[in-house]
């Protein structure tokens, strides 16, 4: 949806409300904590903001929230978001490598709450999942989070009782350094998220009814048209009829789209343009988290370089790019150097490019730099399911045959091959190709490991089985394989350090990634959460050598609470993350050092597929 119709819209809701005024008003006021000027390490104290920013930026060794619901003006329109702290995203709370904090939670809504704190290691009853590390906060209640803070960096907080995270419940966490240093003469937190009008459960609603309820950017018959004059009548039948056995639309990327949603930076639409301001000559930090329900955003600085610094609050060895596909529930450091008084747009693009929201950097308020215009939505091609070219004899020859996705039993075809999911997204050699990499003894090249299938194909919770995936880490992902600039792949990823637990993993435990879009079933190996018979078991103590496999013909960002996941990119020291995104057909394998006893959520962090059972639980003792 273009910025245009997505400001119509938002005009209509407000002209419904009879507050146009005020909304138009209060629409240009951002969240407090994302003041223009930022942070520096001048910044000693935040008490020195001053009494403006209220409650928007909390920090101290006890800090207290409150849990509403409130009428504000949001997306350009007016709603009942869930605040913390009376906005929406929540305040951004300012923490301290080496203290202890206590965080006192009230809930003031009629349901039952809660905040997980994303990616912060800590005990699992402080966790804040309800059902897994404690009952959840009652309404009209305290809970009291109390815990070691025990590392830096860029982090984010939401809730995890029901689809309370779509609402607005959630916001930034920032940790400094033991000695402040933030690596930068200035830093901004951009926090991005997509905002709808309707009801979370009547999204869910609507997903389950009608897989592509949300998809609007269907193929028309020009598309089957110009199929038609690339590669002949017989090859595009050929090629739609396969895309009608699996059930599926070439188009089918994000299962919620700028139809319904507005896409947010800092709880400010693209037409508000929030705007970060510097000095000539700074380094600016910029500390983006993808805070989103369901949404991949593609970010770039037109006409400035980025220099990734750390990913899911983790240092990582410098490396230089143009843009970064972040996905849900990541976070990504980089170090920007602007030129002198120039003005530039902060582009967060949806990856399906049905939207987008927009910011800017520049030296003073009220400069604008050029919006892109966005770029046309890729598609899932023939050629990216291992096939090559739909022109080439032997790729048609192979057709009937293929060598690796098996369609479950929802479909009688059989044998999609691996590369299942991508627009002949092709393998890159890594943009540390002309540095001196090593690999550490204990990392298995992910093409040596086997992959096991049940004989039922995983069940109907599976309609698709990925018999030979591959590791796609040297991809850039959907969308991205024809751009001409450098694009931020995972196997770029090297830790800053050697981390403290360098054994080799004693344990291997796979599991798969399974979906049935059709009836809109997630799960891990074909079951769903409410069918499960128990959890994943680590021994306490253990190396673990967790491989994932993607079997569906989605992305996702899979989560796990709790410990670190380190990355076999073939780096060393490995990447270390709390989420990590797989492409369809991938296979990756992670390491992980099972030191954190107790019971932790595992799941898939698209909202609506955790919703639908795609979550287990993982018990270390």
């Amino acid at each position: 949806m273009s910025i245009s119709n997505q400001f119509n819209r938002r005009k209509f809701l407000q002209r419904a409300a009879g507050t146009t005024g005020s909304l138009a008003l209060l629409s240009h006021m951002p969240v407090a904590w994302a003041r223009p000027e930022g942070y520096t390490n001048s910044n000693d104290k935040i008490s020195t903001l001053g009494d403006n920013f209220g409650d928007s930026i909390v920090n101290g060794d006890v800090i207290d929230l409150h849990i509403r619901k409130e009428v504000k003006a949001i997306a350009g329109g007016t709603s009942n978001p869930i605040t913390i702290n009376g906005s929406s995203p929540g305040p951004l709370v300012r923490l301290k490598e080496g203290q202890r904090v206590i965080i006192n939670v009230t809930n003031h809504l009629p349901s039952s709450s809660s905040i997980h704190w994303h990616g912060i290691i800590l005990p699992f009853n402080m966790d804040g999942v309800p059902g897994v590390a404690f009952p959840g906060i009652a309404p009209n209640s305290t809970f009291k989070y109390e815990f070691d803070v025990k590392q830096n960096g860029t982090y984010w907080y939401h809730s995890h009782s029901g689809l309370q995270e779509q609402s607005g419940h959630l916001g930034p966490i920032i940790i400094d350094p033991a000695d402040g240093d933030i690596g930068a003469d200035r830093e901004h937190v951009i926090l991005l998220s997509d905002w709808t009008f309707e009801d979370p459960h009547t999204v869910f609603r609507n997903l389950k009814v009608a897989e592509g309820y949300y998809n609007y950017q269907q193929r028309t018959i020009d598309d089957t048209i110009e199929d038609i004059k690339r590669q002949g009548l017989i090859n595009t039948i050929k090629e739609r009829s396969m895309w009608s056995k699996m059930r599926m639309s070439p188009r089918d990327i994000l299962d919620v789209t700028g139809s319904t949603y507005t896409y947010l930076m800092n709880g400010r639409d693209a037409s508000t343009n929030w705007t970060a301001l510097y000095k000539p000559n700074e380094s600016v930090r910029l500390r983006l988290i993808n805070g989103s329900a369901m949404t991949y955003f593609d970010f770039r600085i037109p006409g400035l370089e980025m220099t990734v610094v750390a990913a899911d609050g983790q240092p990582v060895k410098p490396i230089v790019v143009d843009e970064i596909r972040i996905a849900v529930a990541e976070t990504y450091d980089v170090i920007i150097k602007p030129k002198s008084n120039s003005s530039y747009t902060l582009y967060a693009e949806s990856m399906d490019r049905s939207g987008y929201v927009r910011g800017t950097l520049a030296t003073e308020l009220g400069k604008e730099a050029n919006i892109p215009e966005l770029r046309k939505m890729p598609e899932r091609g023939m050629a990216a399911m291992g096939m090559g070219d739909m022109t080439s004899k032997d790729s048609m020859s192979n057709m009937s045959s293929l060598g690796g996705m098996n369609m479950g039993a929802d479909s009688s075809m059989k044998g999609m091959q691996n590369n299942a999911n991508t627009n002949m997204e092709m393998p890159h050699a890594g943009h540390n190709s002309g540095t001196q990499k090593s690999m550490a003894p204990e990392i298995l090249p992910i093409d040596k490991i086997s992959i096991k299938h049940d004989e039922d194909g995983h069940g109907v919770g599976a309609t698709m089985i990925a018999k030979n995936p591959t590791s796609r880490l040297d991809e850039p992902g959907l969308g991205l394989e024809d751009v001409d600039h450098r694009v931020l792949f995972y196997s770029d990823l090297i830790g800053a350090m050697e981390w403290p637990d360098s054994r080799k993993p004693t344990q291997t435990v796979e599991l798969h990634l399974t979906g049935n879009m059709e009836r809109y079933m997630w799960s891990f190996d074909g079951v769903k959460f409410s069918e499960v018979d128990g959890p994943v078991h680590f021994k306490y103590g253990e190396r673990i050598r967790l491989i994932l496999v993607n079997d569906s013909m989605m992305d996702h960002p899979i989560h796990l609470h709790g410990m670190w996941m380190e990355l076999e990119n073939g780096n060393y020291p490995p990447p270390r993350k709390h989420t990590i995104s797989l492409k369809p057909s991938e296979k990756v394998s992670l390491l992980i050092s099972a030191d954190a006893p107790g019971n932790w959520a595992f799941h898939c962090h698209l909202l609506y597929h955790m919703d639908a059972g795609m979550f287990r639980v993982v018990s270390v003792s």
